[in-house]
């Protein structure tokens, strides 16, 4: 009698036994479940972040803020461009003018466009800005690659609005040099070949000079 009892009572603690043990199982497999779901969204905004940057614009500052809405420039735009031409547009304007301020920025995209409103230059802003002559890049963010590297910030969203709406202040210029840190030869043919307009910032502004005449 004695011995069926705790036979009983033995099958019984080992039944309670095996529950704990089966629920602190489940939990554990529940917790890595979760732990498997939250890297899974992680890797999959670090991947959006990335499709968005290598197309030009960054979706994301590192707060988590929005910075790019392309759909708005369009609405707001007097150009017809392709998403290609406005992502590249934003980046070149970024690379080339990351640390002005906002009307530098500006200036940069109006040389863009003036380059594609004129005959001597390509027909598409992605042309412009890769465009090569006797195996140079017009560009240096072009042949240094720093125009891969950047992300594209709000300051220069806003700038390139401005000059998609319309906004010029440019004053014809086609060309734009830095002369601190262009080297001795460019800047000579800049000198010599064209007429200087202004400077704003780091910049120097020009045009042809039979564009004056």
């Amino acid at each position: 009698m004695y011995k069926r009892a705790l036979s009983g009572l033995l099958a019984i603690n080992l039944i309670f036994l095996i529950g704990v043990l089966s629920l602190c199982r489940m939990e554990e497999i529940c917790r890595k479940l979760q732990q498997t779901v939250s890297e899974v969204h992680m890797e999959e905004s670090l991947l959006a972040d990335k499709e968005s940057i290598m197309m030009g614009i960054a979706s994301r500052t590192s707060s988590g803020q929005r910075v790019v809405d392309c759909s708005e420039l369009q609405r707001e735009s007097k150009y017809q461009l392709e998403q290609e031409d406005l992502e590249v547009l934003l980046r070149i304007v970024e690379a080339e003018a990351g640390c002005e301020d906002e009307d530098g920025k500006l200036l940069v995209a109006n040389v863009i466009l003036n380059r594609l409103n004129s005959e001597k230059f390509p027909d598409s802003i992605t042309e412009i800005v890769f465009q090569r002559e006797n195996g140079v890049s017009q560009f240096s963010p072009i042949a240094d690659g720093s125009y891969y590297k950047v992300s594209v910030s709000e300051e220069t969203v806003e700038a390139v609005g401005r000059a998609l709406a319309g906004e010029d202040i440019s004053r014809g210029a086609l060309y734009f040099a830095a002369r601190k840190y262009a080297d001795s030869e460019s800047m000579r043919w800049f000198d010599e070949k064209l007429t200087l307009l202004f400077r704003h910032g780091g910049h120097e502004f020009f045009s042809d000079k039979k564009a004056l005449q």
